[in-house]
């Protein structure tokens, strides 16, 4: 199934984002705080020391982040938009 990110914007829950949208979010949601891409890499089971492993996942928070489901804090952190 395709997904329209217009679409998701507009829909409430998260349940509305793809499955691995759905895993990213709920890692975030679990952290209590702020993460980095690499914490949420390994809480994913990527292999967060090689590099360009994160930066898919990198371009899935800042998507995410862009759309309102997370914001975006200094030092290339995320956390849950309140």
């Amino acid at each position: 199934m395709a997904y329209c990110w217009s679409r998701i914007a507009r829909r409430p829950g998260e349940d509305a984002l793809p499955p691995d949208y759905q895993r990213t979010m709920k890692i975030v949601r679990e952290a209590g705080g702020p993460v980095r891409v690499k914490d949420v890499g390994k809480a994913l089971g990527l292999e967060a020391e090689v590099k360009g492993r994160l930066e898919p996942l990198r371009g899935k928070l800042t998507k995410l982040s862009g759309r309102g489901w997370l914001r975006r804090l200094p030092g290339g952190r995320f956390q849950l938009t309140p």
